[in-house]
């Protein structure tokens, strides 16, 4: 089975000073950045998705700015495909799936920000077209979320989402398990 890694919108936008800080941006990029020299070091195909905001209002990945560009931590080499979306779910209007089909790929490991969105609808749409997924929860980060006048800490938002994925959509592990296979 032919395996990929997939990096989901690590993009600068996410980090301290970036218009939608994550809790943990930066440990999980430094992670991500591991899991993507394991995959180089294997001659193993490497995804990068990016995000680009299309919706009105949007308030970050806004076209043309620096927060839209791909972190330095996992920045893609020439020959490493970047495909570009607009929706939470990067199947969704892009060219990945026919990408990976292309190419055979059956098997992703897939990193990224944020857990509760964009790896959350990427992950599950991934599994539901017969992709076999591993991900690395320690090479994600997310934000704290409110509802209902609750505000649940990005700690809770993260592991809830890990769980909900963990069995039926992706096996999750650490980043450092995922290189040592």
């Amino acid at each position: 089975m032919k395996k990929a890694l997939l990096i989901v919108d690590i993009q600068n936008d996410y980090f301290p000073d970036g218009k939608m800080e994550l809790h943990g941006s930066e440990p999980a990029a430094q992670r991500a950045g591991a899991l993507l020299a394991h995959f180089r070091g294997r001659g193993l195909p490497v995804i990068h998705i990016q995000h680009i905001s299309a919706r009105p209002g949007a308030t970050f990945f806004l076209p043309d700015t620096e927060g839209v560009r791909i972190h330095p931590s996992v920045a893609p080499a020439d020959h490493e495909t970047v495909i570009r979306k607009h929706f939470p779910n990067a199947f969704r209007d892009t060219a990945l799936l026919d990408h990976l089909r292309q190419h055979a790929i059956e098997d992703l490991v897939i990193a990224g920000m944020m857990t509760h969105m964009c790896v959350d609808a990427t992950t599950r749409a991934a599994a539901d077209l017969g992709f076999t997924c591993s991900l690395a929860g320690d090479a994600c980060a997310t934000r704290a979320l409110s509802f209902g006048g609750t505000t649940v800490p990005a700690d809770h938002v993260h592991c809830s989402f890990l769980a909900a994925l963990s069995g039926a959509y992706a096996t999750v592990r650490t980043a450092g398990e995922l290189t040592a296979d």
